[in-house]
């Protein structure tokens, strides 16, 4: 993760609980520990929001409750 966004990453992390109740399903963007939008698929939040703010400044987070939005598991056919 690009370490600028540590910030607005735990920012969702701490107000998971509100996002979902909110937003659930939807992308929101954060900045500076803000919303500035909800949209419901990720294209549409970074193409509307690159106008105002320059790509990498912001996160783009799927809502949903528990750890499977933000959690990557990666399989490999690879045996030893």
């Amino acid at each position: 993760m690009n370490t600028q966004l540590k910030a607005e990453f735990e920012y969702y992390i701490a107000h998971q609980d509100e996002f979902v109740k909110k937003y659930d399903g939807k992308f929101v963007v954060i900045k500076d520990e803000m919303v500035l939008g909800a949209f419901d698929d990720e294209l549409t939040a970074i193409t509307i929001t690159q106008k105002a703010h320059k790509v990498g400044t912001f996160l783009v987070q799927k809502v949903s409750a528990g750890t499977d939005a933000y959690s990557q598991r990666f399989h490999s056919r690879v045996s030893f």
